[in-house]
This record gives structure tokens, sequence and C-alpha cells, in this order.
């Protein structure tokens, strides 16, 4: 059984910011802290984006700390661009990222410290920082008659690019950026698109600044110290408005429908007896924290939800929450790496261990 001070779960974003802040208050990397990441490769979830989902087309990418990511070609595919600069930055800095892992569980031990059940065995730690994002867990409403449709269902997860479309009837519903950034794309080579929300959309003509940010981030911090699951930060802030959604609004493809009542073999139905016909259902309906192998400390508050101090959660100070509900944006995600192990250091100390002994010495590579 190995042992460690730290074990990160995740090496997205908000996992590698964690490891940085940890190599940057002196623990040492594979004795004091791991990271153990479930994909196949560097890049988080980016790795996984589909193909035009190009650089220049993300919104809001933050460079991790330390390290910038710099003359990117912008019309090259986002999941190559950051997986090769997630993958230099682990390099970089010598993180202790090991894949691919799968963690089952964590539970305490009579000891106190932790035990992480994974795919290569277990480990032991003092403290655990959790940074599992929510791509693996893809969330889909149930509606009735979902499983007499007799056309394609698929969700943003598995959504390949425009092509397949060519010559379908597509019915994309969700609300958020990746819906609209579907649409646009399908638009061009299906043979009709209708644009299905929960909630009408709110288009956002204005400067996006810090002040609103702020105030987004808020709500679900609320949220969040309630014990209720998170909403994302997006579903707060509005779609950012561009010229080709202004374009794409004017010539109907953002005309957008209230969520229907059913799914029928062809297509869908509403409350009032309005049927649209359909090949393809695409849910960009967002995704859920993965959270599932925490279930044995028994975190979740009555509303649902884990309810957080900062990053710690309120029932266990030796779990920490990175890249959830507020953090859960690039931005965010560095912050709460800070957080975390600012948090994390305070606690191991005031257990007796002390800081680690590399503290004082230990460098940071120059080329930052």
């Amino acid at each position: 059984m190995k042992q460690v001070r730290v074990v990160v779960v995740g090496a997205g974003q908000a996992g590698l910011s964690s490891a940085f802040h940890l190599l940057r208050r002196g623990y040492v990397p594979g004795r004091d802290f791991v990271v153990l990441d479930h994909a196949p490769g560097p890049g988080g979830a980016w790795q996984f984006r589909w193909p035009t989902l190009t650089y220049g087309k993300v919104h809001g990418m933050h460079a991790l700390p330390g390290r910038e990511l710099t003359g990117a070609d912008p019309g090259r595919p986002s999941s190559e661009i950051i997986s090769d600069y997630f993958a230099d930055y682990e390099e970089t800095f010598g993180l202790p990222v090991i894949r691919p892992v799968d963690v089952t569980s964590v539970s305490g031990t009579r000891g106190g410290r932790l035990l992480v059940e994974t795919s290569r065995g277990p480990w032991t730690t003092e403290a655990l920082i959790n940074a599992t994002g929510t791509w693996e867990r893809p969330f889909q409403p149930r509606v009735p008659g979902r499983e007499s449709f007799r056309g394609r269902q698929l969700h943003t997860v598995r959504y390949p690019g425009p092509e397949p479309f060519a010559g379908r009837r597509v019915i994309v519903v969700g609300g958020g950026t990746s819906a609209v950034q579907h649409l646009l794309e399908i638009a061009g080579t299906a043979a009709g698109t209708t644009w299905v929300t929960r909630r009408p959309p709110v288009f956002r003509e204005d400067d996006f600044g810090e002040e609103q940010g702020r105030a987004a981030v808020a709500l679900v911090e609320e949220r969040v110290r309630d014990g209720l699951p998170p909403q994302s930060v997006v579903s707060a802030t509005g779609l950012p408005m561009n010229e080709e959604m202004r374009q794409a609004r004017e010539s109907g493809v953002l005309d957008r429908l209230p969520m229907f009542h059913r799914i029928t073999p062809g297509g869908v139905e509403w409350r009032d007896g309005r049927r649209i016909e359909a090949d393809t259902l695409l849910w960009a309906t967002g995704f859920r924290a993965v959270l599932g192998h925490l279930a044995p400390l028994r975190l979740r508050e009555p509303g649902g939800g884990i309810r957080l101090d900062g990053t710690r959660t309120v029932r266990d100070p030796r779990i920490h929450l990175v890249g959830y509900g507020p953090s859960a944006s690039t931005v965010g995600a560095n912050r709460a790496g800070r957080a975390a192990v600012r948090d994390i250091d305070a606690l191991l100390a005031g257990d007796g261990g002390g800081r680690p002994e590399a503290e004082a010495s230990r460098a940071v590579p120059q080329s930052v």
C-alpha cells in the first residue's frame, strides 16, 4: 500500500493547478503527493472535444499558473493545442501524474488517514483534492418516450462535428454555449434544425466585466453553501453575443422553442399537440460532477449537494473540491487549486505534520 501526504484526483485544469501549488509549497512529487488521472493522456476533458472546436472558438480559456499558453494557432483543434500544453506543463514542472488510473472509492481509516482505492492498488493519504470535473458524467433529462425514438440520439460528449448531420433533421436540446455552437455548425449541413431549451435563453450584448463575473460566481457559491447541487457559472452569465450568433438569430437558426412534453418514434411532441419530425436528437444538456467515488465519506447534504467552506467540504475538512461549483471555470480552477493547497498546508501543520522540509529551498523551473 502506497502512502503520500496528498492525493490529487484528476489532471485537468484544476488538478494541475493544485499540483503546481503543492510543488511551490515544497511538497515533493511522488513522495509527498501524486496526481491520479483517469484519462489516457494529458489534456483533461479537452482531449475529447470535437475536432471543429478550434482554439479560436474556445470561450474563456485561462492559462495554468506559472506557464502561459502563447503562439497557439486559432484554427487548430482545441483538443490538440490544450493537450500539448498540458503535456508540456506536466513535463516542465515534473508533476507526478499517473495514468490511466480509475479511483473507485475514498474512505476513512482508523488511523485518521484516507484510503484511496484505485485500479492500480490502494493509496493512503492525509488529504485529498478532488478535481474530477464533469466530462465523464453527461446529463440527459428523462423524457417520456425516449426509448421509442427510431432515429439517432447523442450527447455533446459524443458530438463528432457537423458532417454526420448532413441532410438530417436535427433537434438540439440545451440552452448553453455548446448547444449554440452545435446549432451554428449543423445548420450549414442539416436538412433542418430545431432549438429547444427549458428556459428562454438570455443573450448578452454588453461587455462582461469583473463585477458581473463576481456576481455570477456568487450565485453559484450561495447554492454550494446551502448544500444544494451547483448550477453552472455560465447559466448565470448568459450567452455572449457575437456576429455569427447575431446572423444566426436573424436567419431563424436561433429561434427557440420550449421543452417538448414527450418523444415519439419519429420526433417530439408538445402538450398542445404540436409535433416536429426529426432524424436526430442532440442533447447539449450539460454534465454533473463526478463524485461517486466519494460516496463512502457521506459528504452530501439533504439538499443533494456537498456543502463547502471555500474548497473544503464541511463534513470532512481533509477533502477539497476544485473545479466544482463556483470554481468550475479555468480561472476559477486556478484560484481554487491555490486555495485548497493553502488550507491543506495549514491542516497538515496543525496535525503536527509540519511543512514539507523542502519548502524553503525547492526551486520552480526558471522558464516560467
